[in-house]
């Protein structure tokens, strides 16, 4: 989006491992992606946590897909989870996402007040990332999957689906 806030970072993340990574430390350390139209890949490799270099290198991703499906694939962890510290840094995996509004503030009429609403987040167990493992998350079937009206009125989704003949959704 084009709203860059810092407590949307903090309830907007699509994260297989969120920590407090140093890429630089290392010149084998990289952050690398890919896109081929149906996956988008991110990939950390053999990066160290800022100060706990010691810990040993992390290697893992974050793979889109077209179809709505997320993959997170753990090569390297080198250390449990649970032992990364959150003091500089939030420890976190999962999915999350919300949206701001800007509303006009009832004190100063110039202003606006921005209000962070997350709606949905999904948290993995930390104790449960190791190496070799990966997570895939599936999307539950919605009204938008529908091509033509008659999937849509003979849908047995709960969701009350209608067509619109406009849109053709």
């Amino acid at each position: 989006g084009d709203v860059i806030h810092r407590m949307l970072t903090a309830t907007q993340y699509i994260a297989p491992l969120m920590a407090n990574f140093n890429p630089s430390y290392s010149r084998n350390s990289t952050v690398q992606y890919l896109d081929n139209g149906t996956v988008f890949v991110v990939q950390w490799d053999k990066v160290y946590l800022q100060g706990k270099e010691d810990m040993g290198s992390f290697t893992f991703q974050a793979a889109l897909h077209s179809s709505g499906r997320i993959v997170f694939g753990y090569k390297e962890i080198p250390v449990p989870v649970l032992q990364i510290s959150a003091s500089q840094h939030p420890v976190k995996a999962g999915l999350s996402d919300a949206f701001m509004v800007l509303n006009p503030s009832p004190d100063v009429p110039e202003s606006r007040r921005r209000t962070i609403y997350e709606y949905h987040r999904v948290e993995l167990d930390t104790s449960r990332i190791s190496s070799l493992s990966a997570v895939e998350f599936t999307p539950l079937p919605t009204c938008l999957q529908h091509q033509s009206c008659e999937t849509c009125l003979s849908s047995e989704l709960t969701f009350n689906c209608s067509w619109c003949h406009v849109l053709q959704r």
